[in-house]
């Protein structure tokens, strides 16, 4: 391997941060470039959990799990099952030292991994465009705004749309027939306390097999709401109506809820600002590609699944185990494909597992760790 050798990382998400950072305590320097125009250009999401056997342990490999372990909210780990009468039917409290799958904002883990890389690591407002040049590398990279760059090795870390996965695959991510639309809710102790205390710490979920919702708490004093739906991608279009329109859509959704007790209603009548809607993709299962020495792709871009908790935490992962086998291989075609010869039937089997789970957002059933002593 050259000594410099030339490393782009595309995406500045928890995966590709997480990337950058272990390879630049092993050395080896990585540009990653971004399409946002800088790191506060857009809302990073709600609140995730970061479980204790993958995302954790590429924390730990990055020098930031004691931090992390200081900024994440344990009280996370409560969850609360209801059905669509605001009947509890299951409620989690964690244990004081419980530490297995704490929560914390996504803006908050991005900030944390963002701090520890060297400066100018981040090329904001590179929005990549295409992937050229041979098969063995250099590949050339080409962006929106006109620049070009030569990288030894790319890796997409771009996410469910990854302009990187057109180097390796054809697959592309495709509509699982089930529908989320967030909603926000502010300053709540003040302005929401009864949503407050229905949502806890934690989550609160309640499903009928047709419609969900779940509530989840962030941090600053902010709820998320996920209304859940099995519908067309497009069905706010084909009501008549777009995503800007809040009373209408608040309407439509009041409609079928109708049956569901007031207080949950709430979690739909009660939101500050407008609806944010969020059709889920997944890609096909499995996902493979033709090893290629010079690109390689990681989380979503990779291995796109139903939002069920698996998503950043195996990204982190996937971003960990490449970029300890660039550090421990002597060519970067050979980490390349260590890495691939782990990571693939990893995200394989657990893509098996989640193919069609996206429905189970909807289902009635208790969580499986659900016991006597948890109510």
């Amino acid at each position: 391997m050259s000594a410099t050798p030339r490393i782009a990382i595309i995406g500045a998400g928890p995966g590709g941060l997480t990337c950058a950072r272990i390879l630049q305590r092993h050395g080896i320097t990585a540009a990653v470039y971004d399409r946002d125009a800088g790191p506060a250009a857009r809302d990073q999401g709600g609140t995730l959990d970061l479980h204790a056997d993958n995302g954790q342990i590429a924390l730990r490999e990055a020098g930031l799990l004691e931090r992390f372990l200081e900024l994440c909210r344990p009280e996370g780990q409560e969850m609360r099952q209801l059905d669509p009468a605001g009947t509890i039917l299951f409620h989690h409290v964690p244990d004081q030292d419980e530490r297995f799958k704490p929560e914390i904002d996504r803006g908050l883990l991005r900030d944390l991994l963002l701090d520890s890389l060297q400066p100018g690591t981040v090329r904001w407002g590179h929005a990549l465009e295409t992937v050229g040049g041979p098969a063995e590398g250099p590949r050339r990279l080409r962006f929106t705004n006109g620049t070009t760059a030569e990288a030894d090795l790319v890796i997409g870390a771009d996410g469910a749309w990854s302009k990187v996965r057109r180097a390796l695959s054809p697959a592309t991510p495709r509509y699982t027939g089930v529908s989320f639309l967030e909603a926000w809710f502010h300053d709540v102790t003040a302005r929401h306390p009864d949503l407050a205390e229905l949502v806890g710490q934690g989550s609160a979920a309640a499903a009928d097999g047709e419609r969900g919702l779940f509530a989840q708490r962030n941090g600053g004093d902010h709820i998320r709401v996920y209304i859940i739906q099995r519908v067309p991608a497009d069905w706010i279009a084909a009501g008549g109506l777009t995503p800007q329109a809040t009373d209408g859509i608040r309407s439509l959704l009041l409609e079928r809820y109708r049956d569901w007790s007031l207080r949950l209603r709430r979690l739909i009548t009660d939101n500050d600002g407008p609806y944010v809607d969020r059709p889920i993709f997944a890609l096909p299962v499995p996902h493979t590609w033709e090893h290629n020495p010079a690109v390689t792709l990681l989380g979503d871009a990779a291995h796109l699944m139903p939002p069920l908790g698996v998503g950043v935490n195996l990204a982190m992962l996937d971003a960990c185990e490449l970029a300890l086998a660039i550090a421990r291989h002597d060519s970067l075609g050979e980490a390349v494909h260590a890495y691939e010869q782990t990571m693939l039937p990893r995200s394989t089997e657990m893509a098996r597992l989640l193919d069609g789970a996206a429905d189970g957002l909807l289902s009635t059933e208790l969580p499986d760790f659900a016991t006597a002593g948890d109510r």
